[in-house]
């Protein structure tokens, strides 16, 4: 029997390309779902995320039961979990873009803006850099990825880091602990290196 995969659909996700690039990775039974009992039983959990951090988060908290959703399958029920972009930001304790949020605190860090420390880099970051793997995190490899972002999660623990990138200095690429995973890069536009990720979250057992 197949997985369920849910991929949460709160309004604020690149939907249709995260869907494309779990099935190219070999998904199946992937549910594009706003349904908190959908999420509640789901095997694994993919939470996307484009655009602000409290416009996300509102825009979670507005489905019916969702964040309860999520508490229960990922932290009780310990089913694997990744977060893209804003999904990831949203794993920290809380934002500060556009004034301060509260995050769903799986991650003790808060998401500032990128400060570049070169003029010459822009903000915000956008396109392909480098992944560093800090220590031995499960699922990830050095490599290329394709960003787009201009706030980035600042960590309370450094081994809740999983990778860094480098613009104008450190910036957080992964966090995570346990069976959850975020990435501030976007797998669903990193080509290969995107897919052969996705395609070890499918298989992942932590």
């Amino acid at each position: 029997m197949s997985e369920r995969i849910a991929l949460i659909d709160y309004g604020a996700g690149n939907l249709r390309s995260v869907h494309n690039a779990l099935a190219a990775a070999g998904a199946e039974g992937v549910a594009v779902t706003a349904d908190a009992d959908i999420v509640r039983a789901a095997d694994r959990i993919v939470l996307p995320g484009v655009g602000a951090f409290g416009h996300c988060r509102d825009a979670l908290a507005g489905l019916p039961g969702m964040i309860e959703a999520l508490g229960d399958a990922v932290i009780d029920r310990a089913r694997p979990f990744l977060g893209i972009c804003v999904g990831m930001q949203l794993m920290a304790a809380r934002g500060e873009e556009h004034g301060v949020h509260e995050g769903l605190g799986w991650i003790a860090g808060t998401v500032r803006p990128l400060v570049a420390s070169d003029p010459r880099l822009k903000i915000p970051h956008m396109g392909w850099n480098d992944v560093d793997l800090a220590g031995s995190p499960p699922l990830l490899e050095s490599g290329e990825a394709y960003f787009l972002h201009g706030y980035a999660v600042e960590l309370d623990d450094p081994g809740a880091a999983y990778a860094v990138t480098d613009h104008g200095g450190p910036v957080t690429a992964a966090i995570g602990r346990d069976n959850m995973i975020g990435v501030q890069f976007h797998p669903e536009k990193s080509q290969g290196y995107g897919l052969s990720f996705l395609r070890r979250f499918l298989d992942w057992q932590p």
